[in-house]
């Protein structure tokens, strides 16, 4: 080749690469630049403000749970929810028939098992004995739509940085008295959550119960959707640890937060009661 044009050439080449290494250390700067320290009471509010907010919420979901046995079940349904008054799940396998539904209020639970021809009607000790900790519809309700709990006391949060994201930890938050439930035995919680620095909304939860932290409940939300100019996250992530393990993943399309939702639940005459 042409010396003449050998030395363009590599001048091109030498110039190509010294700005391909520029803009890695410009990106590498921007992915690695630090937080700025942020206080508790402007964590508390970003969070708040970042918070989804609806009357009924709807969405298709796909759940998949794995056992520490390494068991594994899929299914398919459909969710929804009246914002502090009732939880509504129905789930099909893949052939889109209907096995189970489900119906959560603030004081009870309602299962029927449409496989065995069979309801239960109780409380949530129902929920209570699969999650191994306690747990009320306000927690379920917040890790479901990856909300913060509202009717739990936030005085005692202190802000931290996480590596990329902001951190508030809680080491004794409980449930307010004014909504406390008339026989409830109010607990005690060990709470971290994680907030996104673009947008504050909630990325990470870790939930344990005081006294018993060998048990804990740990909530991953990602791949944000925007539905109503409001972000909602699409792929959660739950891990359950205690005397087993279980890793539930939910996965929702066609979310709605604007329709007004029916709850039909009704329980067949022919369906026997759960001992």
């Amino acid at each position: 080749m042409n010396n003449k044009l050998i030395r363009p050439i590599l001048l091109l080449s030498v110039l190509a690469g010294l700005l391909y290494m520029q803009s890695c250390k410009t990106k590498r700067s921007i992915i690695k630049k630090p937080l700025k320290e942020k206080g508790t009471d402007f964590l508390l509010d970003k969070m708040s403000e970042s918070e989804l907010n609806f009357d009924y919420f709807s969405a298709r979901c796909a759940i998949t749970m794995i056992s520490d046995k390494k068991s594994k079940s899929e299914f398919r349904g459909q969710l929804r929810i009246q914002k502090d008054s009732a939880i509504w799940l129905s789930l099909s396998p893949a052939l889109g028939i209907e096995v189970a539904r489900l119906m959560i209020t603030p004081d009870s639970i309602w299962f029927i098992n449409r496989i065995d021809n069979n309801y239960f009607k109780g409380d949530y000790d129902f929920i209570n004995s699969f999650f191994q900790t306690t747990v009320d519809y306000d927690i379920l309700q917040a890790l479901l739509i990856g909300n913060d709990m509202i009717y739990y006391e936030d005085d005692n949060f202190r802000a931290a940085i996480d590596a990329m994201d902001y951190r508030l930890g809680a080491s004794q938050r409980s449930k307010m008295k004014k909504r406390l439930l008339q026989g409830d035995n109010p607990n005690i919680l060990i709470q971290n959550i994680w907030l996104n620095p673009d947008h504050f909304k909630i990325v990470k939860v870790n939930l344990k119960e005081f006294g018993e932290e060998n048990k804990q409940l740990e909530m991953r939300y990602s791949r944000f959707t925007a539905v109503q100019d409001q972000l909602v996250p699409t792929q959660l992530e739950m891990l359950l640890q205690a005397d087993k393990k279980v890793r539930i993943s939910i996965k929702f399309s066609k979310i709605d937060i604007e329709k007004a939702l029916s709850f039909p639940f009704n329980v067949p005459s022919k369906y026997s009661k759960m001992p």
